[in-house]
């Protein structure tokens, strides 16, 4: 069984460790960030089911991938400023969709990212 098939039929219990295995064979180039957003609110606190076009456009994401950075004009490569597994505020808009593993991802540049959550 290949790896690819392994994934698929534990994805329900996906690990980091899982999720690693699954994106070596997908490295962002210069700069670029993969990013998994977080699944939209489905539920009020109230317990208030919401359709589908009143979620809001969920902005949080946690880093699968980062690029090895972007070159500056004298050649030197400036490291991107996020590590996989950390969780990032993303922008309203942006962002380039790719489907891996039957899964939404976005790539966006290191400097469109707006913020990541510290613990």
């Amino acid at each position: 069984m290949s790896w690819a098939a392994s994934f698929h039929r534990h994805s329900s219990q996906t690990t980091a460790t899982d999720m690693a295995k699954a994106f070596q064979k997908f490295l962002p180039m210069f700069d670029r960030v993969l990013v998994e957003r977080f699944a939209a609110e489905t539920v009020t606190k109230g317990g208030i089911m919401l359709p589908e076009k009143s979620q809001g456009k969920v902005l949080q994401a946690t880093v699968v991938a980062v690029g090895p950075g972007a070159l500056s004009k004298n050649g030197d490569v400036t490291p991107v400023s996020v590590k996989v597994g950390e969780k990032v505020l993303l922008p309203e808009y942006g962002g380039t969709k790719v489907i891996l593993e039957d899964k939404d991802y976005f790539l966006f540049r290191d400097s469109d990212i707006l913020g990541k959550y510290v613990d």
